[in-house]
């Protein structure tokens, strides 16, 4: 049996020991701080789309969505169109605000969000007021259509781009697209600060009244006042030093896992599998690299899954489409074609291991056992 193989775990290196350790040294531990600064900073000039972008360094990716849903305005009994493929943390945030999230399918290009389901969404609810866009396991989506979808029903685009930091649209990084934007920096994620996110917008007064709520809306007074419920939603300095030492590497990360994801193609030529797919003006960060098991295929994900643990070999299905989760069985679902396409990925997708640790040897035999289950 091999050592345990992951589908993404933290790679460390060695400067984010650095900026930790001068937080000790200053003794500047709590939330806030000069690496909580820095980490905004640096991120902003990391994305460099536009020189106004401001950064919000907080403890966690749902938090920033959070943020961008109140931003947007969204209150009790507001519609807001979703991508349906995705983590439950995507969607979350709109409920808390008592929003209500119709979920859009995706297309077959990318996974992602379906441009035509999306604008049959709006024909359905004109008076939807934002879609909650997340780009899947790093691939981004089709943005041009989506945007221009968004303009011209006057909606306000929130971008998850959890999944996508460094990937690239028409050379425009995921995580810029959006009024309001997050990206996630949990364990698992291409870069980590063991827990955290960021929001990201262009609009200097949505970035201080995010700053104001996440600060539990203390008001700038000798005495603590609250005029407004706030929110202990602040990234410690101590874990802004890490994610500024993992930020130096990302790039090499994303160079790694495109690696790990033509390998798998590779790997599985004349196979009757396939990989993510992504469009030729796209540079995906290939977080997480997945096959579909063609129709004729008999064993299922699941049963994938089962086989490839006694090898001590995790794998998973893609995400289970919001709209088949219980807790969502009665909002609504909109799609665009026959048979849904989630509903599909979901029966015939598999995630496999993507962790940038792993050897070309180890791969070969997650390559070589799944090969041999087909």
């Amino acid at each position: 049996m091999i050592n345990r193989l992951s589908l993404s775990t933290p790679t460390m290196h060695e400067e984010e020991m650095e900026f930790v350790k001068e937080a000790f040294q200053k003794n500047w531990i709590a939330p806030l701080g000069f690496n909580c600064d820095n980490f905004e900073t640096e991120m902003a000039e990391y994305l460099s789309f536009q020189n106004n972008l401001c950064c919000l360094s907080l403890c966690s990716g749902t938090a920033a969505l959070h943020l961008a849903v109140k931003l947007a305005g969204i209150s009790k009994g507001d519609i807001v169109l979703c991508s349906d493929m995705t983590f439950a943390a995507t969607v979350n945030p709109v409920v808390y605000e008592g929003g209500v999230p119709v979920f859009i399918d995706s297309e077959k290009d990318t996974w992602n969000m379906d441009p035509a389901a999306l604008e049959k969404a709006f024909q359905k609810y004109p008076q939807a007021k934002a879609v909650m866009l997340a780009h899947l396991y790093g691939t981004p989506a089709k943005m041009d259509e989506i945007v221009a979808i968004c303009q011209k029903h006057n909606a306000v685009l929130i971008e998850d781009a959890a999944e996508a930091l460094s990937a690239k649209y028409k050379g425009q990084k995921c995580g810029t697209f959006g009024e309001y934007n997050a990206v996630s920096f949990n364990g698992n994620k291409i870069i980590t600060t063991s827990g955290g996110g960021m929001l990201i917008t262009a609009d200097k007064e949505s970035h201080d009244k995010a700053f104001y709520w996440a600060t539990q809306s203390r008001e700038p007074l000798p005495w603590y006042e609250h005029k407004e419920i706030g929110y202990n939603y602040r990234m410690s300095n101590v874990v802004a030093g890490i994610g500024r030492g993992q930020l130096l590497h990302l790039e090499e990360h994303r160079r790694l896992k495109t690696e790990i994801y033509n390998r798998y193609i590779k790997g599985f030529e004349n196979c009757p599998v396939s990989t993510n797919p992504y469009l030729e003006n796209t540079v995906p960060n290939f977080w997480l690299s997945c096959i579909l098991l063609d129709k004729s295929v008999k064993i299922t994900p699941c049963e994938i899954v089962e086989k490839l643990s006694e090898h001590n070999i995790e794998t998973r299905p893609l995400w289970k489409p919001m709209h088949m989760q219980p807790v969502f069985k009665d909002n609504d679902f909109i799609t665009a074609e026959d048979i849904p396409v989630n509903e599909d990925l979901f029966a015939r997708g598999l995630c496999l291991p993507s962790d940038i640790k792993m050897t070309e040897a180890e791969q070969q035999t997650v390559i070589d056992l799944i090969k041999s289950y087909l």
